[in-house]
């Protein structure tokens, strides 16, 4: 257990132990791998699981009283560091500050609860490039997505959105952050609380399990282009400028 914390504490090599605690690398290493394989089984239930219905609804309505009806979260990558990156490999893995990294994709909701997680591309990748490879809208595609609906400026919509920095492409399920932040620098409240009641969001606690057949080929290729829909992108956009100067405007 002292090698397995040490390890992840300090971001050492398993060979590190050999003199300060008297234990071969191998050793050290079964460790680790028992140590994660232990955390995994315990805690993902609650700290892995993808978001139920439950969860949605609830994120539905703080995104709606912070002024973003049919807001999921925000999306964005991150590189992390690879230390002891193999010599044969960091070239690939190099990124834009001339380092080894490895990516991560994740979605996080406004209380930084991370719902999405795809690790694991080389560095030298861009946000598209992880985007084309993530799973994030797999279940959309495949036609078992949450059931969203929502209005903004009278438009109706049935597909949820991240908020995403300008990288990311023009689609159906991306809003751009630029609006989410200008809202955020005139109306922040740090020791706020949200107030919403929980208890009259409707929402059964797990996802129902389907039995049916997945979709036929037509009708994934129909759900892949309302993913990818530009035209769905530039009225979203366009109803978020009308619909936050109507709420935010009068008080600038």
């Amino acid at each position: 257990m002292t090698t397995t914390l040490r390890m992840l504490t300090y971001e050492i090599t398993a060979d590190c132990m050999d003199e300060y605690l008297r234990i071969g690398e191998s050793t050290a290493l079964n460790s680790l791998k028992k140590f994660v394989k232990a955390i995994v089984v315990i805690y993902s239930d609650k700290y892995l699981k993808p978001s139920n219905n439950d969860d949605i609804a609830r994120l539905l309505t703080v995104g709606e009283s912070r002024g973003f009806p049919g807001m999921l979260g925000s999306i964005d990558c991150m590189h992390w560091k690879w230390k002891s990156c193999l010599t044969v490999l960091s070239e690939m893995y190099t990124s834009q500050i001339h380092e080894p990294t490895i990516i991560l994709e994740a979605v996080a909701s406004y209380d930084l609860w991370i719902w999405h997680a795809f690790f694991g591309l080389p560095g030298s990748h861009n946000d598209i490039n992880v985007l084309d490879r993530s799973p994030i809208f797999a279940e959309l595609a495949e036609g078992y997505g949450p059931p969203v609906n929502y209005s903004i400026n009278s438009n109706d919509y049935t597909i949820g959105y991240y908020l995403a920095d300008e990288i990311y492409p023009q689609w159906s399920t991306f809003a751009c952050v630029v609006l989410h932040n200008m809202i955020v620098e005139d109306d922040r409240d740090v020791n706020g609380s949200e107030d919403f009641n929980s208890d009259a969001i409707d929402g059964s606690s797990q996802k129902p399990v389907s039995h049916e057949h997945t979709p036929e080929f037509m009708e994934f290729i129909q759900n892949h282009h309302l993913i990818r829909d530009k035209e769905t992108h530039s009225r979203l956009q366009a109803d978020f400028v009308e619909h936050l100067w109507q709420v935010h405007g009068q008080s600038c």
